[in-house]
């Protein structure tokens, strides 16, 4: 028997109405959207504000209603079957205040592992180890109103994990937090769902870098459609860009050879006497180009002081798709 996906919407749809006609119209947050997310997928959002990410995972975290359609989280109806899919999952947003004020971090974390039925000694070890490896092991009998801005996030982050969910909804989990925090926060998410045990997480954040290290498939969603749906490699290969290959090599005379290189579009080279360098600029048809104009400049007696290939990114992709950045 095929197991069910980890999350799976059919023709999702959902519509905000104005409480009184004369506050304006209707909004559509999301619009038909079908969406198949597979057991230990680490799966990405991208899209920009109001592109509706947000009220996506509030409606697979049973937190809203679809208007129309079906949702199913871990092959149970988010409408109808509510009770299963909150035992199964757990969501932390970027940026949410939560916890009591008056508890302590480590109070606060037992607490929220309570509602899950972890059993207390396996709940306070994994808080015990979460506070250390996140560096909040010295704020662990700190009262949670103390906390700057950075330390509440990563408690929320803790939160999430430690009832080790089968699925894990993760909103903008790094929103406002230093790069130390967000690698530390990364490498734990990579580590968790790269276990072996089936464990999913669906991830929205506005760092293409971290969608691109972070995600097997994203997905770019606006106006509350998906425009596409793959690996971020594919994504990339949506974007026809000229893959540029700039070398600086010592002088090098003879360069004639180098333009019949095959997979090569065009060919620059500029002399700097002074330096004694050539720097070299190739636009590549063809990524196996790279290996024989590399040959080719080491058979000529030079040796390469530096390279940089550029390539499409996630940027580019989204800006292509959507037709502007993140606002």
């Amino acid at each position: 028997m095929a197991q069910s996906p980890a999350v799976e919407t059919k023709s999702l749809t959902r519509v905000f109405h104005p409480r009184k006609k004369k506050e304006g119209k209707p909004v559509t947050a999301l619009d038909s959207v079908d969406l198949r997310v597979e057991q230990g997928e680490l799966f990405g959002l991208l899209g920009p504000n109001g592109a509706g990410k947000t009220t996506l995972l509030k409606i697979l975290s049973t937190l809203l209603l679809p208007t129309a359609g079906k949702a199913y989280v871990a092959g149970f109806d988010v409408g109808t079957d509510f009770v299963e899919v909150r035992r199964r999952i757990n969501m932390v947003s970027g940026g949410e205040v939560s916890g009591y004020g008056l508890l302590t971090v480590k109070e606060n974390l037992w607490m929220f592992s309570q509602f899950y039925g972890i059993k207390s000694k396996v709940a306070i070890d994994r808080i015990d180890q979460m506070l250390k490896l996140f560096g909040m092991a010295e704020k662990r009998d700190v009262k949670v109103r103390t906390l700057s801005t950075g330390e509440r996030q990563k408690m929320n982050v803790i939160r999430g994990f430690v009832t080790d969910p089968e699925i894990l909804f993760l909103d903008e989990p790094t929103l406002g937090l230093d790069v130390n925090a967000s690698r530390i926060i990364r490498d734990y998410i990579l580590g968790w769902v790269g276990n072996g045990r089936d464990r999913t997480v669906m991830l929205t954040t506005h760092y293409m870098a971290e969608a691109d290290q972070l995600c097997d498939r994203i997905a770019i969603i606006d106006n509350g459609r998906i425009l596409a749906c793959d690996t971020p490699e594919n994504l990339k290969r949506l974007v026809r860009m000229n893959r540029t290959l700039k070398l600086d090599v010592t002088y090098m005379p003879d360069k004639g050879s180098l333009g019949s290189v095959r997979g090569i579009e065009n060919f620059t080279f500029h002399d700097d006497a002074e330096r004694n360098l050539t720097s070299l600029k190739f636009v590549l048809v063809d990524e196996s180009a790279v290996s024989d104009i590399v040959s080719e400049v080491v058979s000529k007696g030079a040796k390469i002081v530096s390279l940089q290939k550029t390539e499409p990114t996630l940027e580019d992709v989204f800006i292509k798709m959507v037709g502007k950045g993140f606002e």
